[in-house]
């Protein structure tokens, strides 16, 4: 039988309020890691945001937060080579990963960072939830596949989140909706609720918030 996805609800009162309470509270950046041996010690759950580059995750992070320059975004797609690990007061680890898809440098470099992407994904027992950002300006894309098919493989739990909503139409956005609901049905470890989000117009923000404080 075929996984029916759906539009993420409004959250219930009880979990909008739990969202906005962990994200109101202090969240510190706490490491850049470049390598498993790096990776801080697996005593809380964490979620990661994942996603190819430029499609508007430090943005997301920010907002999410409340913190305009929490996640640094580079004016060069792709130059972000860390795992970043942030921490909120009695929640999950967030954690921020490369982008992919695309990167201004050396291949070796790409490889290597590439490399600590996939090993993360598959090898961090307290890793709760992707979520797997897609640019609503495009939908689920070939470069997307990999990750996803490696999120299926590792049994990790992802959450599609699609991020610029506000850039395009309502009929176009529409129109996304149905081929990301399409592209996520072949994926055993895709969630069924999609969140529609804008980071410029707070659009599915606190839908977001309340969905990882549930998760805490």
């Amino acid at each position: 039988m075929q996984m029916q996805f759906t539009l993420a609800p409004e959250p219930e009162q009880e979990a909008r309020e739990r969202g906005r309470l962990l994200f109101a509270a202090q969240v510190l950046f706490l490491k850049g890691v470049v390598a498993m041996a790096g990776l801080p010690p697996a005593d809380r759950i964490e979620v990661c945001f994942a996603g190819r580059s430029n499609v508007g995750k430090s943005s997301l992070i920010n907002a999410l937060t409340g913190r305009k320059n929490l996640a640094r975004a580079s004016n060069t797609p792709g130059r972000t080579q860390e795992i970043n690990f942030f921490t909120t007061e009695g929640g999950p680890y967030l954690v921020d990963l490369p982008g992919y898809g695309f990167a201004e440098a050396p291949v070796a470099i790409v490889k290597k960072w590439q490399a600590l992407l996939k090993s993360y994904l598959s090898g961090r027992a307290t890793l709760r939830r992707a979520f797997v950002l897609i640019d609503a300006r495009h939908g689920v894309k070939a470069v997307d596949e990999e990750i996803l098919q490696l999120l299926d493989r590792s049994a990790v739990t992802f959450q599609a989140v699609l991020t610029k909503a506000d850039k395009i139409s309502k009929a176009e956005l529409e129109r996304v909706i149905e081929q990301v609901k399409g592209a996520l049905a072949k994926h055993p470890a895709a969630y069924p609720e999609i969140v529609v989000t804008s980071s410029e117009k707070g659009e599915g923000i606190e839908t977001l918030r309340a969905i990882i404080a549930t998760l805490a």
